[in-house]
């Protein structure tokens, strides 16, 4: 199970952020909220993208679609966020090209 789809990591989200730059441990979430709390990385599903999904969704089954008949669905938008605060707190250095690729760099 991925560490941030527990609701006790959730709770405690801060102090792990501050644990693991404390003692200089590189991590990546799952999602952009660790992120943009101060965590270092995070690649994962695009949650606005999901729900959007999930909008259209729940429009086909008030407009009579059956769920039992809707495909099954999964992420295809996926978002890689660096936050350059907390990679310089820890000592590291992102390559540009990584830093390229990112969906947004936070500074």
């Amino acid at each position: 199970m991925p560490m941030t789809s527990n609701v006790l990591y959730y709770v405690y989200r801060q102090k792990i952020i501050d644990l693991a730059s404390t003692h200089r441990v590189s991590v990546i979430y799952e999602t952009r909220s660790w992120v943009d709390a101060g965590g270092l990385m995070s690649y994962g599903h695009d949650v606005s993208d999901l729900s959007r999904r999930a909008a259209v969704y729940v429009d086909k089954i008030f407009r009579g679609a059956k769920p039992g008949d809707l495909p099954i669905q999964r992420p295809t938008k996926f978002e890689l966020i660096i936050n350059l605060k907390a990679v310089r707190a820890i000592g590291l250095t992102i390559p540009p090209s990584l830093l390229a690729r990112a969906d947004q760099v936070i500074e």
